[in-house]
């Protein structure tokens, strides 16, 4: 197979985990350039500049080595808005970090976000239930907080945590397919402010 202009030269034996990285770097590159039905374990390995063998050493197949991607980004979501809603106590600023925290990671290098809002596998099990589960996570985390501040029924606080998460998620990606034609920082001010003037009109018990 003929390298490709951004293949990577093959090098010196890596330790595992370094070279696992590697590996998931050049993996991603293909599959957010390609789609997952497009992209070749070939094209993977020569990405990274090592032969196949050494892919598979790694990877059994090419929908593990999605899943592993799709497991690393989707955690970082996770933890981007976990930290968000953990910066502060003021509730509003909460709205605005957590608004913040959507469209950090859709701006994000790589273009990780396609993998788990875009991926051209979410009719597949495996795939469709980790994205839930990030999604379900991120609701879980700000339906705490409501529940916390205004003693809203478990089911309430949940709906309204995942209309903030949805909310969030469509309109950075939204944003990002109008190629940033408004600032991030106006952009997610502005979803802030129509987010914070909804919740804000619940009652606080706390």
């Amino acid at each position: 197979m003929t390298a490709t202009p951004d293949a990577r030269p093959r090098g010196t034996r890596l330790p595992r985990l370094a070279r696992r990285r590697q590996l998931l770097g050049a993996a991603q590159e293909v599959f957010v350039a390609q789609g997952y039905h497009a992209a070749a374990m070939d094209e993977i390995a020569e990405r990274a500049g090592v032969s196949k063998p050494v892919l598979y050493q790694h990877f059994p197949g090419k929908l593990e080595l999605y899943l592993a991607l799709l497991d690393e980004h989707a955690e970082g979501l996770v933890k981007t808005v976990r930290d968000a809603l953990e910066s502060t106590t003021d509730n509003k600023l909460r709205v605005q970090a957590a608004m913040a925290a959507f469209y950090d990671f859709v701006a994000g290098e790589g273009e990780a976000y396609r993998l788990v809002f875009e991926s051209d596998l979410r009719n597949v099990a495996p795939v469709r239930a980790r994205v839930e589960r990030a999604n379900q996570q991120c609701a879980e985390m700000v339906a705490q907080v409501i529940q916390e501040d205004t003693n809203a029924p478990s089911d309430e606080a949940y709906l309204l945590g995942m209309g903030l998460v949805g909310m969030a998620e469509v309109s950075a990606r939204y944003w990002l397919g109008q190629h940033r034609a408004i600032p991030k920082e106006t952009a997610e001010k502005i979803i802030a402010r129509l987010a914070w003037r909804g919740i804000s009109g619940f009652p606080r018990t706390s």
